[in-house]
């Protein structure tokens, strides 16, 4: 398990780093990571940390599922359209482990994405061997 205190109400945070350590304290040689978000306005990707692709990323959820756009689920805690960012970038992923390494492209980074900060988030890892 790792804890990410973000800081924005928005916010990307590349956890590869944090995901690679966990792996490699689990001593697996060969299987799959699962990383896998306990939180229902976080999403989970694989992609490049690059800054002017993160900020098209977050600037097509922000089209996709605006803020304030009268759903239904805003009545309550007015946080809807991080619950269907969320859902439109999934809440796990699972990565091959392969000679004690996460089988991911040069450019490919585990990325975090905050869609209702700031808070304390939690992200559940688990090594799996062959």
């Amino acid at each position: 398990m790792i804890e990410i205190e973000t800081a924005k109400p928005v916010e990307v945070v590349d956890i590869t780093d944090h995901v690679e350590q966990t792996m490699r304290e689990s001593g697996v040689e060969n299987g799959i990571c699962l990383v896998y978000s306990l939180h229902t306005t976080t999403g989970l990707t694989i992609n490049e940390a690059d800054g002017a692709l993160i900020n098209d990323i977050l600037n097509l959820l922000q089209r996709i599922a605006p803020q304030g756009a009268g759903y239904q689920h805003d009545r309550g805690d007015g946080n809807a359209h991080a619950h269907l960012q969320a859902t439109l970038l999934g809440n796990s992923l699972i990565i091959p482990v392969e000679r004690r390494r996460l089988a991911m492209g040069v450019w490919q980074r585990i990325l975090f994405f905050e869609l209702d900060g700031p808070r304390r988030r939690s992200i559940f890892i688990r090594v799996l061997a062959d």
